[in-house]
């Protein structure tokens, strides 16, 4: 079994805090930006990715 410090959980309830933001940024806003359509797969992709690291990041810092 692996024992996280605290100082460990910390800092990667940071970073998929991160992660998170990336891939609504990449696979939900980069769609509004570029040149093609809006692809809605990919936009809930980005959404249900968000969540799934978010909630991650939060298990990891002990939030409830």
């Amino acid at each position: 079994m692996v024992r996280w410090t605290e100082r460990r959980r910390a800092f990667l309830a940071e970073k998929f805090g991160d992660l998170a933001n990336f891939a609504v940024a990449a696979l939900v806003f980069g769609q509004a930006v570029g040149d093609g359509g809006f692809s809605l797969s990919l936009g809930l992709l980005g959404i249900v990715i968000w969540v799934a690291f978010t909630a991650i990041g939060f298990a990891f810092s002990g939030a409830r």
